[in-house]
């Protein structure tokens, strides 16, 4: 899976969690720059995208990542 086809389903999945159905994110995106992106959100965010792509993140994974480009990579390593 390529990172925009990654990035695209992301997307979705962050715009059904926020409910802002005309967001849009790059690779630069960070929480602090979308409204309603707070911690719990953060988790309802994480647990959609396990769904979505099939994977199962561990903390330590996600502790060091600084925006949106960053997830997206972690899910192309994980969906190899």
């Amino acid at each position: 899976m390529r990172d925009e086809e990654i990035l695209q389903q992301l997307t979705e999945v962050i715009q059904d969690v926020l409910d802002l159905p005309d967001l849009e994110l790059t690779p630069e995106t960070t929480a602090e720059d979308v409204d309603g992106w707070d911690s719990f959100n953060h988790i309802n965010i994480i647990v959609a995208a396990e769904q979505r792509f099939g994977i199962k993140f561990r903390t330590s994974e996600l502790e060091g990542l600084r925006n949106v480009g960053e997830l997206v990579r972690l899910i192309g390593r994980m969906k190899g």
